[in-house]
């Protein structure tokens, strides 16, 4: 018979130096382990458990009661803090502003004829058609940019960054910025420029018949968080407004001079813009990224500014401020009511990356009334 050595592990030696309480506990977890979790090995290991507390010190115990009872306390204290009732949610403020008219803090008229608020069914399929019939009557060369948006509408809308979000109609590929150079349309900015003061005296006579309570025929007030916002069409998407272009005909005239003046779809606009000292403009996007949005400064008071993508710009009398309002973007005039109000001459030009075929087609697809 061979007589193997038992091995002294280093648990053995130092087993005598430790405290009754230990060594119930490693002999608890060598019963698991060799009975395998049998009936009567759990029943010794909770009997020496309940040994094992009872050995343990009170100091300890009293350490242990006060963690569970903060433990405890904790967790009544952030379970009963409930959403106040006085605070609605993002999704009930979304749904209350989208059933008043409003979307992305801008109030929607909801009119049939208004490109912005007109949201129809099937647009992509309505626009596809038309360009379709533009191909056969003239050509499909140069129409691959338009088609690719046509085609992708949806998807070019929905992945757009919250900066820039074209309502309507996203054409690709054209470069991106929320202000512009005066040298992106010179020839149209500098005939606005000089004739500064024929809008300016045009605009004065037609400002005097604010001097009553009503407001003016021709003049359209628009909806502001604060303030009061008019406007003067001389061309509203893309339709001209005869009664209107009377009274200030020099300046309609004016526009048949400028190269690059969108007059013949729905995205175009020329009018007088006036904003009363403590107005601010909602924040919101405008429909289409083809277009740059041209003011001229007529009336500029201090504290007054214009924020496309975040970023303020001041108007100047007597100078064009080109910007793209696909850009989310907003105005307000902080300035005293002595200064006046701030008005500037709108109009929307063409994009400068947009070209001559493709003005053409965009004027066929989007024509008023379409």
């Amino acid at each position: 018979m061979v007589w193997v050595p038992l091995r002294t592990t280093r648990t053995d030696r130092w087993a005598p130096l430790r405290s009754p309480s230990t060594r119930r506990t490693t002999m608890s977890l060598e019963w698991l382990m060799d009975w395998s979790w049998s009936l009567d090995g759990l029943r010794d290991f909770i009997a020496t458990g309940i040994q094992s507390f009872r050995d343990c010190d009170a100091t300890a115990l009293a350490t242990v009661a006060c963690l569970l009872v903060l433990f405890i306390w904790y967790c009544y204290h952030v379970g009963r803090e409930q959403p106040r009732a006085s605070y609605p949610t993002v999704n009930a403020l979304m749904q209350g502003a989208e059933a008043n008219g409003v979307q992305n803090g801008y109030v929607y008229c909801h009119s049939p004829e208004c490109v912005r608020c007109a949201h129809h069914d099937g647009l992509n399929q309505k626009l596809y058609h038309n360009l379709q019939e533009y191909a056969k009557r003239y050509s499909w060369s140069g129409m691959g940019r338009i088609h690719k948006g046509i085609r992708e509408q949806g998807r070019y809308l929905n992945s757009r960054p919250s900066i820039q979000k074209p309502e309507v109609f996203f054409l690709p590929d054209l470069p991106t910025m929320p202000y512009f150079s005066r040298d992106a349309q010179k020839h149209d900015v500098e005939l606005l420029e000089r004739n500064f003061q024929t809008i300016l005296c045009e605009f004065e006579t037609l400002y005097k018949a604010f001097s009553n309570c009503s407001l003016p025929q021709g003049w359209k007030m628009n909806s502001t968080p604060s303030g009061e916002w008019f406007t003067f069409y001389l061309v509203n998407q893309g339709m001209c407004v005869p009664r209107n272009c009377r009274r200030c005909p020099r300046t309609y005239r004016l526009l048949g001079s400028l190269r690059t003046c969108i007059g013949n779809n729905v995205f175009g606009n020329a009018c007088i813009s006036v904003l009363s000292p403590g107005t601010v403009i909602a924040e919101h996007y405008g429909p289409t990224n083809i277009r740059i949005r041209c003011h001229l400064g007529l009336k500029t008071p201090s504290n007054c500014e214009l924020v496309v993508g975040g970023e303020p710009q001041c108007w100047a009398e007597g100078r064009c401020l080109l910007f793209d309002d696909s850009f989310l973007h907003t105005a307000f005039h902080e300035g005293p009511p002595e200064e006046g109000p701030r008005v500037v001459f709108m109009v929307d030009l063409w994009h400068p990356n947009v070209a001559a075929a493709e003005r053409q087609a965009l004027d066929f697809i989007f024509a008023p009334g379409r």
